[in-house]
């Protein structure tokens, strides 16, 4: 019987390197998400408007803009303002006038008017002032 430290090597696997230090590189698991460049674009998007824009808006503006933003799908969000004003915590007048002074700053733009039986208003959200 033998008394040394060191781990018996099986025949043939004395080529393989000594397994007692840390790899080189941190192996990434198969399930970690991949950020893509879309979510990229969006977080770019997002950081530009609370960068240049948000510090300019009423509170109700920056909530209205968020949720149209995080509704947006191929370029636009369709949102009745019924539901925005529930999302936000706020009225359907404080909406309306959101819309509008987001309208007018550029911030947004009103693609489709819905209404009682022709469905939920279209719109396309915008970061920066124009």
């Amino acid at each position: 019987m033998t008394t040394t430290n060191e781990p018996p090597v099986l025949a043939g696997c004395a080529v393989l390197p000594p397994m007692n230090g840390k790899p080189k590189r941190k192996p990434t698991p198969a399930n970690e998400p991949k950020q893509s460049s879309k979510s990229r674009d969006r977080f770019t998007v997002l950081n530009n408007f609370v960068d240049f824009t948000m510090r300019d808006l009423k509170a109700a503006d920056v909530r209205v803009w968020l949720i149209l933003y995080r509704d947006t799908k191929d370029g636009t969000a369709a949102t009745a303002q019924a539901d925005i004003a529930r999302r936000a915590g706020v009225s359907v007048r404080t909406v309306h006038g959101s819309v509008k002074r987001l309208e007018r700053l550029g911030l947004l733009k009103v693609i489709y008017r819905g209404g009682l039986n022709r469905g939920s208003s279209r719109y396309r959200v915008s970061p920066l002032i124009d």
